[in-house]
C-alpha cells in the first residue's frame, strides 16, 4: 500500500498526549536519578567536589538526548508511549529516522523553555500538532487496537 492510497492515521487528543508527557516525566525521574544522581554522588563522594551546574545540565541533557534518540528511532516507543498506545512516525507514515529524532528533541526544548508555548500550538495548528513536531516533520499516532477504531 502506498502513503496516498493508506486510510488516514488517527492522532491522539491533545489531553492523551499531554498524560503521556506527564507519566514520562515521572518514569524519565528515575532515569534521571539512576544515571545523573547517582554517578554525581558517588564522584562527590570519592573527591569531596560537588559537580558544577553546566556539567549537572549538560548531562541531564545528553542522558535525555540519548533515552529520546533511542526510543525514537527505527519505530521504538518509550514506555509512556506504549502505555498510552502511540507511536512517533514521519508525516509520511514511516519509522522516524535518528536525525529526525535528534531535531525533534532539539526543537522541543524551546517549546519547553518558552511555557509549553509549542504544546500550546496544537490547538490552533489544522492537523492538532505540536509545534516541534510540525517543524520535524513528525507525528505521534495512535497504535495497537485504538488505530484500528473506527
Amino acid at each position: 500500500m502506498t502513503a496516498a492510497t493508506e486510510a488516514p492515521v488517527k492522532r491522539p487528543s491533545i489531553t492523551r498526549r499531554l498524560a503521556s508527557m506527564l507519566y514520562e516525566s515521572l518514569l524519565l525521574f528515575g532515569v534521571l536519578v539512576a544515571l545523573l544522581v547517582v554517578p554525581h554522588f558517588l564522584l562527590g563522594t570519592l573527591t569531596h567536589r560537588l559537580a558544577t551546574p553546566v556539567v549537572v545540565q549538560a548531562h541531564t541533557f545528553i542522558v535525555l538526548l540519548a533515552y529520546c534518540l533511542w526510543f525514537w528511532s527505527n519505530g521504538r516507543q518509550t514506555l509512556a508511549m506504549k502505555t498510552w498506545r502511540m507511536r512517533l512516525l514521519t508525516r509520511d507514515g514511516q519509522p522516524v529516522r535518528p536525525a529526525q529524532a535528534l531535531l525533534r528533541y532539539l526543537l522541543c526544548w524551546p517549546s519547553i523553555i518558552l511555557g509549553g508555548v509549542g504544546i500550546l500550538w496544537a490547538v490552533v495548528d489544522r492537523e492538532r500538532l505540536f509545534l516541534h513536531d510540525r517543524l520535524a516533520g513528525t507525528q505521534l499516532v495512535l497504535s495497537g487496537d485504538l488505530a484500528k477504531k473506527p
